[in-house]
């Protein structure tokens, strides 16, 4: 005769939630097993039963119908597995997260992970792990700069306003230029990607001249309007400044957005614009080039084309990037401007307030 099996029954919440284990798709399918099991023997499934009908072994099932009766809901949860003891205390973790944001080493302006280790008594590996858990990089370092315009908030509302509600019948240009982009060529041939090999070229290269990319982006569409010049003065400024005048509808009243650079504010420039009322100028706040958005237009084309591109001469260059204007008006895309003035302006009192309460 087989050994007496021990009632199980459940009661109405035990069961809720043993239902919700079995059919939750988020729940570990270990748990949802031993859920189902348990339901099955509170339904008057003996062991057998509810062996075939869930295919698990009777020695299974035996198992969590047993320890369902002695521990209810907890005994159907694991226990906790046994390992080596933990070495590295929260006092330790404290340890080195103080002497990380509140110290540096006496030979080096930060710390690396061998360092902390000699200094902490730790492993570099442990150092290394506790670094990751709380985010923090010390041979990290970024660069920042605020503006001190008298007229920042001024500004930034009147070109954020222009991005995010430009104006009906007018044309919204970001006007800048990327002065002095070098012709470089590498003083040996470039080895190429292959297998298992990353691109290889020689840390010198040979410089060929330089160029001035002068470029207008269209808010709204994306396209770029763009012109090369050697050099980089108020004369090539009006002379692009034309161009944009040929490309605009006169029917259409423009907004340039322009920064603080000496050759846009000439008597040449002022007068040009005194003489065509349909142009309105907005120049930035001084040290604020982020709000200008052709700038990550800029980036895009430094990427990829300008920082890996070999150049032999200047014409060269100005060739690669009229081909990169001509590929990207053919299929332009704009940016999406998201933050409002208020927004920027919070996240501008958040860092100054980070800065007033630095120690450093």
């Amino acid at each position: 005769m087989s050994r007496p099996l021990a009632p199980l029954t459940v009661t109405a919440e035990e069961r809720e939630t043993l239902l919700r284990w079995a059919r939750r798709p988020k729940t570990a399918q270990a748990l949802a097993c031993r859920a189902r099991i348990v339901l099955a023997c509170a339904d008057g499934k003996t062991n057998g039963d509810a062996a075939q009908i869930l295919h698990i072994t009777r020695q299974t099932i035996g198992k969590w119908r047993s320890r369902f009766v002695l521990n209810r809901l907890d005994g159907l949860l694991d226990e906790p597995r046994p390992g080596a003891p933990r070495a590295i205390s929260d006092e330790d973790v404290e340890r080195v997260i103080t002497m990380t944001l509140e110290s540096s080493p006496k030979d080096a302006t930060h710390w690396s992970t061998r360092s902390m280790a000699a200094a902490s008594g730790l492993s570099q590996s442990a150092i290394s792990r506790i670094w990751r858990a709380f985010a923090l990089q010390p041979h990290r370092s970024e660069t920042f700069k605020l503006s001190t315009d008298p007229l920042f908030v001024e500004k930034v509302r009147d070109i954020v306003g222009l991005y995010l509600n430009p104006p009906e019948r007018a044309l919204v240009l970001c006007v800048d230029e990327k002065s002095q982009i070098q012709a470089l060529d590498r003083t040996q041939p470039i080895l190429p990607m292959r297998p298992g090999q990353i691109e290889r070229r020689t840390h010198d290269y040979s410089r060929h001249g330089t160029t001035s990319l002068f470029a207008a982006l269209d808010v709204k569409t994306g396209e770029v309007i763009g012109q090369c010049h050697r050099r980089h003065r108020s004369v090539e400024f009006r002379k692009f400044l034309d161009k944009i005048d040929d490309a605009v509808p006169e029917s259409l009243d423009v907004h340039l957005i322009l920064d603080n650079y000496g050759t846009h504010k000439t008597s040449a420039i002022r007068s040009w614009l005194a003489k065509r009322p349909r142009y309105h100028v907005h120049f930035t706040p001084t040290s604020a080039s982020w709000l200008n958005m052709v700038e990550r237009w800029f980036a895009a084309l430094t990427e990829k084309q300008i920082r890996r591109g070999t150049h032999r001469s200047t014409r060269q260059l100005e060739t690669a990037i009229k081909d990169y204007l001509s590929i990207h008006n053919a299929n332009p895309k704009p940016f999406v401007w998201t933050k409002t003035a208020d927004q920027i302006f919070a996240s501008i009192a958040k860092f100054c307030k980070r800065i007033n309460d630095s120690r450093h």
